[in-house]
């Protein structure tokens, strides 16, 4: 079964698109079998980021039935192991996509055959992008340390953990006494929170309460700082961890820091991913870090960052 890691983060110019092309690029180079699919619909960009000018198939040759099976539509890059499914080919209202639609992309990213499906979002709070990072129990949050970044990060997140709330609160399991909890809350003319579903549902039924917090538990956000500088604050990421670890019941990890380098622009305009032209720096060593913690690699990093840093 694949492993899917959703990047978003709910700005604009935080980098998710850079990160996807390199953690993908690097977790493919340790022998995974990866595929990027760009879900920036509207906006697509990740070809770009992999030195493919022009996509010739892609998301909408799946959308148009033209290709019955998402990973027909799947294009190699010049990284071993490393492939794309690309919007760039898709029509401006692809941003606004019909229900049955995003189901369709849903349960086909599901059914992808990778070791790893990273998927590069849009940016913003509309339910499609939400969705789409729902598909999977884990997904990762990218933001910088911009004060505006923090704010539509934080936002992002309740976004998704509302939506993620309200799924497992339509489920059988729950819908009896959830509609119950409702009732008694409207009953007293103040709003509806999922907080107060929660807390009334602990109360009211423990067992169904314990049920509501393992699937809620079953669900990790994991954090990544981009473009970290001197100036920043080094433990910010474990701070904003340590604050949504205490206000919500679904488990948090912030996975480290990458380092701002101006070359990664370079990277990019010259149609190469920032790992692959500049592999010995620091930035990359950030990088790989964590492309190891999401494969499960505990071992140190190569032995040729290490040899790099004790140079300089």
């Amino acid at each position: 079964m694949s492993h899917i890691y959703p990047l978003g983060g709910g700005k604009g110019g935080t980098g998710k698109t850079v990160m996807a092309a390199n953690l993908g690029a690097l977790i493919a180079k340790q022998g995974k079998k990866v595929v990027l699919v760009d879900l920036d619909l509207g906006g697509a960009n990740l070809h770009t980021c992999l030195g493919i000018r022009n996509p010739e198939i892609g998301l909408n040759q799946f959308l148009n039935k033209t290709c019955k099976k998402l990973d027909e539509v799947v294009v190699s890059t010049s990284i071993s192991n490393l492939f794309l499914v690309s919007s760039a080919n898709c029509s401006l209202e692809i941003a606004n996509l019909f229900y049955a639609q995003k189901l369709k992309i849903i349960r086909a990213i599901q059914r992808l055959p990778y070791d790893y499906v990273l998927l590069d979002l849009g940016a913003g709070t509309n339910f499609n992008t939400i969705d789409f990072f729902l598909i999977s129990n884990e997904g990762l949050f990218i933001f910088t340390p911009e004060p505006t970044s923090i704010e539509n990060t934080a936002r992002f997140i309740r976004a998704v953990y509302l939506r993620k709330v309200k799924q497992v609160l339509k489920q059988r399991a729950f819908f009896v006494i959830v509609k119950e909890i409702i009732a008694n809350i409207k009953k007293k003319n103040a709003t509806v929170k999922s907080a107060d579903i929660i807390e009334a549902m602990m109360e009211e039924d423990p067992a169904k309460g314990e049920l509501l917090l393992e699937r809620l538990r079953a669900f990790g956000f994991k954090l990544i700082l981009n473009k970290f500088q001197k100036n920043t604050d080094e433990h910010l990421g474990e701070k904003i961890e340590e604050v949504c670890t205490r206000h919500f019941h679904s488990e948090f990890q912030f996975l480290g820091n990458v380092s701002y380098d101006e070359r990664v622009r370079d990277s990019v305009l010259s149609n190469r991913t920032y790992a692959t032209k500049y592999p010995y720096t620091h930035t990359v060593l950030n990088l790989q870090t964590i492309a190891d913690k999401l494969i499960g690699k505990d071992q140190p990093v190569y032995d040729r960052y290490q040899a790099y840093h004790e140079e300089i």
